[in-house]
């Protein structure tokens, strides 16, 4: 152990990007990935950084670099090798080669973006759908690059570490068993979606509202607030895999609540597509809560990342409200802020609703519940058309 960390758990940081991204931003890249690796239990000692203009195809790095890092690996207790961008299997074979050429019992192993979000999922999930959606999704990741040394299997298979004696044909062995995995799992995702299509269905008379935004910017501490649930809401990536839905009364107007999955940069495409079910209770929204860390200091691309994505899955045309969340923390960074230069700023990028919270000191509760109010009455009178309000409402 170094530091009081295990030696399976060290890891290195690698990151390709080209001379037109600010070095700012590639540094709150690789904070994402540490904060991701950290999520996942895995300490990060080292990051290093090569500007190249397209990744190499052989090694992701060129070959000055890869020296550099497999002799920084040698030298001190690392285990894992993590990426800021995908590998293709041929790149992700090359590495294991590289850093396992010397036949050493513990191997090196090599992670991507992908691979340690798809990790942090597995380990997040609770439901019978979550886990069944994120092994489907870690199947098709692992179907095209299973090598020797790989241990994600065992690990859903229950076993612990690498399998002694395995060979080309045991790895044949396991692509017909994930495919045969794959299937199977299809045939319960389908099961489960009908299901909760139907109970959707008898939702329908009533107003939907989901919570959106980027991972770990408060959406499920809001949850907690507005729903007044117990949600578990830590400060980690992804704390919230399950979505969960909730009935909640403002005034006298009830709607339904629901706590989704975070969304982040390079969401792997597997997992989106596996989620199918669950971001089905985004598309089929009446309205969106986006929530917004302000105090991040790339929130603005946090904000295009969402969007982007709210896009891909359909639901990029519901109303949305903009909440922008942790103003407490802005005020003690910034001093004082000129909210109406803030608002009119996001009004001209088309949010046309644009509110100021800290759902940790509760500040601006009431001007949320009003906004809320007001978008959830206007899809509320359509269901109901004789309704008449039975309270002062907001």
């Amino acid at each position: 152990m170094e530091n009081g960390t295990p030696l399976a758990s060290n890891a290195v940081l690698v990151s390709v990007t080209s001379n037109r991204e600010l070095p700012e931003l590639v540094e709150e890249h690789l904070e994402e990935l540490a904060f991701l690796a950290e999520t996942a239990g895995i300490f990060t000692m080292k990051r290093f950084i090569q500007n190249l203009p397209h990744p190499d195809t052989r090694s992701f790095v060129g070959k000055g670099k890869l020296a550099e890092i497999k002799g920084y690996v040698s030298s001190h207790p690392i285990r894992n090798v993590i990426f800021d961008d995908d590998l293709s299997p041929s790149q992700l074979r090359n590495l294991e080669k590289e850093f396992n050429a010397d036949d050493k019992e513990e191997k090196i192993r090599i992670y991507d973006r992908s691979l340690l979000i798809l990790d942090i999922f597995l380990m997040r999930a609770q439901t019978a759908q979550a886990r069944t959606q994120v092994e489907l999704a870690m199947n098709q990741y692992l179907l095209p690059r299973l090598t020797r040394m790989w241990t994600h299997l065992e690990r859903q298979r229950g076993g612990t570490g690498a399998r002694g004696g395995s060979g080309e044909r045991e790895i044949e062995t396991d692509r017909r068993n994930i495919r045969y995995r794959i299937s199977l799992l299809k045939d319960e995702l389908e099961k489960i979606e009908k299901q909760k299509a139907t109970q959707r269905k008898s939702r329908t008379n009533i107003v939907r509202v989901s919570l959106v935004g980027y991972t770990n910017v408060g959406k499920s501490t809001l949850m907690n607030l507005m729903a007044k649930s117990d949600l578990k809401a830590e400060n980690k990536l992804f704390a919230t895999v399950d979505a969960t839905v909730r009935k909640v009364v403002i005034g006298d107007l009830p709607f339904l609540l629901s706590d989704t999955v975070g969304f982040i940069r390079k969401l792997p495409h597997h997992l989106i597509e596996s989620f199918k079910s669950t971001l089905d209770e985004v598309r089929e929204s009446d309205l969106l809560l986006h929530v917004v860390d302000m105090a991040h200091p790339f929130h603005d691309n946090q904000i295009d990342v969402v969007t982007k994505t709210l896009a891909e899955i359909g639901a990029g045309n519901i109303p949305i409200i903009l909440v922008l969340n942790k103003i407490d923390l802005l005020k003690q960074q910034e001093g004082g802020l000129d909210f109406e230069q803030i608002r009119g700023r996001y009004r001209d990028q088309g949010f046309e609703r644009v509110v100021f919270i800290s759902a940790t000191s509760k500040q601006n509760m009431e001007e949320l519940r009003k906004i809320v109010y007001e978008e959830v009455r206007k899809k509320h009178v359509t269901f109901y058309p004789n309704y008449v309000s039975q309270s002062n409402g907001y």
